[in-house]
């Protein structure tokens, strides 16, 4: 057996600088919420011209006390306990579980899908909100009017800008966003107070009793329902776990502190400014009136607009490296087809999905154009990330009560959260023919992929047979040293899946011996183990008692790039110069009596359903969509970066029983007796 030596893999370090690109990269989403929760809960009371002081403070309890047992207690300090070598997110959560009971992998999905459309929601309902603020500006407001194709224009510019630097990074990103973020956090915090001035009557709202009394008001004309505004404020939470990995736990824990302080100053100003304009003819004359940018003075609102644009860019950032995270770690639990990936970043953990990139940038663009407006979107918005949340809450559950062994609170936190977001899962439904149903829909799509392709997954194992090396040792040495068959290559490569050693895919063999017998000096079984460990890339080797017979197992961290190529390379070098393979001597080679090592040829097998194979309808329409799910998501030659080398693709039958057709029947009374003259 070979290892690789191991690089170690330091924790990130809690830092100001490592805080600075978490505030970048991390809190985008949960940082834009004041634009228009206040907006959302106002327009659902009949506007500010309906709205009193009980609605006010009640509202801006909820929020405080929504941030605080949602944000702080259930993420940063209980969920964030919860990760898996570092990483957050929902099927890092599940990682963690799963040995506990096949069916947690059903939470699991609900939640990944479900966060995965609020990816797409993310963007659309930020950016709009944040462009629309241009129209708080008398002199941009002459300029864009109410035509709002200008500002569904402008908003698809910008979504297009964002998605397009996305290979770049989060270490490039976080690096120019984070002082950004600096500046928006102090911006809320400083408005905020400007507009507390005076009177400080508005901290009344942090009595939680004030929230409680307000959901049962006769001034508050949505009942229960207005839970569905409130819960914006939170939406970034479940992203700010997906995006631990990234930036260190403890950088959270460092600038949560700061952020939440600013978020409640914000949200305390705009009820400061509620309560002294409450029943101005002239701001009901506004249509969406929004209070975060009408609270500004004149002068600072361009600012504010520009600030919270690049603030949206960067909530939608949030969103989208969580995307890549999450669908990363999806591939690696086989609930979605592997993927390009790559990793731009020098930051921990950042990768960068291509077709996750170009679909989200596609959805996005659909979502702005069909509802057009801020409005409509906060509509749509938060549906899907309460279905997320209500998900994490009963794995984190089994987690509490499993893996960390507690008896009692584990029940107390699934009731407690549970039951908190229950409720606001059921008041996010009032908006579902709105808009929600969109989000719903996006979920339900993300989540028919996950169990087609986890059910496509397990019909195709069940079908595999494994057979076992040594029987077919001799076959392979024969086969090596016959002459009449040409050589295709020194070195014959197949990526396969089989953990255990000793035993082989039959289509493998079927491959080598009965398919266009294939010829080489040495054969190559490669099988990608991708492990919990981040960083992991080591690997072991066994020749059978051979030295042109090699079973490789390369063990990955699931961050690591899977360049097979190179890996198998190094792989060869070492056997070489171990003395467990032959030098491999090119006659011909511009590295002249250097090259040591001959050519390779990678062969990649693919599963087909043959129409006569004896399946179920619904296991048949499985396997159909799954492998056409398989093509729309790229090439096997993508996903072992195995572009630049020589590769033969196989197709062979997913072997099932086979329906036995009818004998042809011989008709001599129709055949003719030609006989001709030589």
């Amino acid at each position: 057996m070979k290892t690789v030596e191991n690089q170690r893999i330091e924790k990130i370090p809690v830092s100001a600088g490592a805080a600075l690109i978490a505030l970048g990269v991390v809190y985008g989403d949960i940082g834009t919420s004041p634009m228009y929760v206040m907006k959302s809960i106002i327009a659902g009371n009949g506007g500010i011209s309906s709205i009193n002081e009980e609605v006010i403070l009640g509202s801006l309890s909820l929020i405080i006390w929504t941030l605080t047992l949602l944000t702080t207690v259930k993420y940063v300090l209980i969920a964030m306990q919860a990760d898996n070598h570092g990483e957050g997110g929902i099927f890092a959560l599940y990682s963690l579980i799963k040995k506990f009971g096949k069916y947690l992998i059903i939470p699991a999905m609900i939640g990944g899908a479900a966060l995965l459309a609020d990816s797409v929601l993310t963007p659309a309902v930020t950016v709009t909100t944040a462009v629309e603020g241009l129209r708080s500006v008398p002199v941009l407001y002459q300029i864009l009017g109410e035509d709002q194709n200008k500002i569904v224009v402008i908003t698809l510019v910008i979504i297009a800008s964002l998605f397009l630097v996305q290979k770049a990074g989060t270490s490039l990103i976080g690096k120019a966003f984070g002082p950004f973020m600096t500046i928006w956090f102090l911006f809320l915090a400083v408005t905020g107070l400007y507009n507390m001035v005076g009177d400080l009557s508005v901290f009344r709202a942090c009595n939680p009793l004030r929230g409680i009394e307000l959901l049962f008001s006769p001034s508050n004309h949505v009942g229960i329902m207005i839970l569905g505004s409130v819960f914006l404020a939170t939406t970034g939470a479940e992203a700010l776990y997906s995006d631990m990995g990234h930036v260190g736990k403890g950088n959270i824990y460092l600038s949560w502190p700061f952020v939440k302080a600013c978020l409640i100053l914000n949200y305390l100003g705009q009820g400061a400014w509620l309560l002294h304009n409450q029943g101005n003819q002239e701001l009901v004359r506004i249509e969406d009136m929004n209070p975060f940018f009408e609270m500004l003075p004149h002068s600072v609102r361009i600012l504010a607009v520009l600030l919270s644009t690049m603030a949206a860019i960067i909530a939608s950032q949030a969103l989208i490296t969580g995307s890549f995270t999450l669908v990363s770690e999806a591939t690696r639990l086989d609930l979605m087809p592997r993927m390009r990936i790559t990793y731009p970043s020098q930051t921990k953990g950042q990768s960068y999905i291509p077709l996750v990139n170009g679909v989200l940038w596609i959805a996005c663009t659909i979502v702005v154009l069909y509802f057009r407006s801020s409005a409509h979107l906060e509509a749509a918005y938060g549906l899907a990330i309460t279905m997320t949340m209500l998900m994490t809450t009963v794995l984190l559950f089994i987690y509490l009560w499993k893996v960390k062994g507690k008896k009692v609170i584990p029940f107390v936190f699934l009731i407690f959260f549970g039951g908190l977001e229950g409720f606001f899962f059921l008041s996010s439904l009032s908006k579902f023919a709105n808009g929600g149903y969109v989000a719903l829909l996006l979920a339900i799509l993300l989540l028919l992929i996950m169990i087609i392709w986890y059910q496509g997954t397990a019909i195709e194992r069940s079908q595999e047979v494994h057979l076992h090396m040594k029987d077919y040792l001799e076959m392979f040495n024969r086969l090596r040293k016959d002459t009449t068959i040409p050589q295709i290559t020194d070195n014959l490569v197949y990526m396969i899946h089989e953990r255990e050693v000793d035993k082989i895919d039959r289509d493998v063999l079927y491959s080598i011996f009965n398919k266009n017998t294939k010829r080489a000096n040495t054969y190559w079984f490669v099988s990608i183990i991708v492990s919990d460990e981040p960083y992991a890339h080591e690997y072991t080797v066994d020749n059978f008692g051979t030295d042109y017979i090699f079973r490789v197992r390369i063990t990955l961290g699931f961050k690591m790039n899977q360049r097979v190529n190179v890996f198998l390379r190094q792989i060869v070098t070492d056997l070489i110069r171990t003395g467990e393979l032959p030098p491999q001597k090119q006659k011909y080679s511009i590295y002249g009596s250097d090259g040591k090592i001959g050519s390779f040829k990678f062969c990649m097998l693919k599963k087909m359903l043959v129409p006569e194979s004896e399946l179920v309808s619904w296991k048949r329409l499985a396997i159909s969509l799954k492998y056409k799910i398989r093509r729309l998501a790229g090439s096997q030659v993508q996903w072992y970066g195995l572009e630049s080398s020589s590769v033969l693709i196989e197709y062979v039958p997913l072997f099932l029983k086979m329906k036995v057709p009818k004998p042809l029947v011989r008709n001599k009374r129709a055949e003719r007796n030609l006989t001709y003259k030589a």
